[in-house]
């Protein structure tokens, strides 16, 4: 077996039974912010499209699927392993596209071509992709590789069915937005970013020791960021504001932590050999050893050279934009669009409990989340408040995008403030701007509520699921000498002495504290 890293979390499986393209990305992507870090444009991209028999769309997130590069490069009649996700979007976008060839999924439930077996893992929470991220497992008898790109599986067990794998991919360097765009302070978000890299690295460690493979290979992520607005975010930030870990800097801060794993430089072109279940070799057949000294090293010389040569690519992208609405008609589209989702809404709407207010160029509009109304702004209260280009939300009217995280959030070309804590209930409304998605969403929070299951974690009795996302707590939770519990899955935290969630919102958790006295007496008596 053959991997060639393509780029972000890109990588071409070369076996015995036939050549998986996974997530191959040229960007940029997330109206021209990101471009894949080291620059993956030198591939033979006509050669990989050629050679590949089957096509691996983990998500919709477009610095995964990149639909400019599969029509140019990715032949139409090419086998497609689609996951299994509640909704039918992923799908539909790859059937727009002319794909038709299309090998469905089941989850968790392995595909056999010859002596090639395939598994692919989906994750079906509203923040997963959302409504959509997965991981593949690939084994042809010489080698066995997981895939795990952006996904956070939670049944870890259930995925390493399939195998221990001998070579891992995963992602450590996460996608978001905050504390970036953010209106605060520097020194906020400094150090809101300092604990933002802390807690990916923490996930990140998590799952390397969990799924215990010998070899690790960091990938998807961090961007290059060449606007130049967005420039100094890059990597840690100019001024240490920003999330974004490199794959160099965390396999320095993986082989402090565990050194029993060996850590590989995975970029584009890296092309890692497995022979009878053995890596055999990992060489770099892209960049020479000094020009990645250059990529990691002299970092920001890097970037430099990169803005000056790519700036026909950002105005390329911003010439495929839609024209800018009127904000009467901007204001009458949204208002169509999104109050029938909002009725639809009950357990959305009281999550956010408020209103949300939108600077969309010219307009000045309020989505009232308790009445479910969208109307002119008014002086209202808002609880949260964002500026957003116009051009942007035009687009995203015209092309009727359902999920605004994965256009206009990542893409970073704007800013938000907000009143209290993290709300993730209007995070989710954003995402999910489709009526299918709503009413699986609605259905997914209601199942939720079902926290029946007590377990002990530490010196404390708390609800077995993780109110976030139904993680185990007693695999990833953690209580320390104050009684907050921390879930290694997002790093949310609670007070148990209270039950109130201390990262967002709503999602109180139902716990008690031991009794040493009680307890005492129960161990005698048994």
């Amino acid at each position: 077996m053959r991997i060639t890293g393509l780029g972000h979390a890109g990588m071409f499986i070369e076996t015995v039974g036939g050549n998986i393209i996974c997530d191959p990305v040229l960007g940029p992507s997330f109206y021209g912010s990101w471009f894949p870090f080291p620059d993956n444009r030198g591939l033979d991209w006509e050669r990989l499209g050629r050679e590949a028999d089957f096509l691996y769309v983990s998500h919709r997130h477009r610095d995964h699927f990149d639909p400019r590069l599969l029509e140019r490069y990715i032949r139409k009649d090419i086998e497609v392993l689609l996951p299994e996700y509640p909704t039918d979007d992923l799908e539909k976008d790859l059937r727009a596209l002319g794909y038709e060839n299309i090998t469905y999924a089941p989850a968790g439930e392995t595909i056999e071509r010859g002596a090639l077996k395939i598994m692919i893992t989906p994750l079906r929470a509203p923040s997963d992709g959302p409504i959509g991220d997965s991981s593949l497992s690939v084994d042809d008898g010489s080698g066995s590789v997981l895939n795990q790109n952006d996904s956070h599986p939670l049944d870890l067990e259930r995925l390493l069915t399939f195998g221990k794998p001998d070579a891992y991919f995963t992602q450590v360097s996460g996608a978001i937005w905050w504390p970036m765009v953010y209106d605060l302070p520097l020194d906020a978000k400094q150090n809101f970013a300092r604990l933002k890299r802390e807690a990916q690295n923490k996930r990140a460690m998590y799952y390397i020791e969990k799924v215990d493979a010998p070899h690790v290979f960091p990938m998807a992520g961090p961007p290059m960021f060449l606007r130049d607005e967005l420039f100094d975010f890059n990597g840690t930030g100019r001024n240490g504001e920003s999330i974004f870990t490199d794959q160099k800097q965390f396999l320095a801060h993986m082989n402090e932590l565990a050194p029993q794993y060996d850590g590989h430089l995975f970029v584009p072109g890296t092309v890692v050999t497995l022979e009878n279940r053995e890596i055999a070799s990992v060489e770099q057949t892209l960049y020479s050893e000094d020009e990645l000294r250059h990529v990691f090293d002299e970092k920001w010389d890097y970037l430099e050279e990169q803005r000056a040569t790519r700036q026909q690519e950002l105005r390329d992208e911003e010439a495929r934009r839609s024209p800018i609405l009127p904000p009467e008609e901007m204001l009458a589209a949204i208002k169509e669009w999104w109050e029938p989702l909002l009725k639809k809404s009950r357990t959305i709407r009281l999550g956010v409990g408020g209103n949300v207010r939108f600077r969309i160029g010219e307009l000045d509009m309020v989505v009232d989340f308790p009445k479910a109304k969208v109307r002119e702004y008014a002086g209202e209260e808002c609880i949260y408040w964002y500026t957003i280009p116009a051009d942007l939300v035009s687009t995203n009217i015209a092309d009727h995008e359902i999920d605004w995280s994965n256009s206009i959030f990542l893409s970073m070309q704007f800013s938000v403030g907000r009143s209290g804590k993290f709300n993730e209930f209007l995070t989710t409304f954003l995402k999910c701007l489709s009526v299918d998605r709503i009413e699986y969403v609605e259905n997914w929070y209601q199942e939720q509520t079902d926290q029946t299951e007590d377990a002990e974690v530490g010196d404390w009795i708390v609800q077995r699921r993780c109110p976030h996302l139904r993680a185990d707590l007693t695999r990833t939770g953690s209580v320390d000498e104050e009684g907050v519990l921390t879930c290694s899955m997002h790093d949310w935290k609670w007070d148990l002495k209270t039950g109130r969630c201390l990262s967002t919102s709503g999602h109180p958790i139902r716990a008690k504290q031991i009794d040493p006295v009680t307890e005492a007496a129960l161990s005698e008596a048994s």
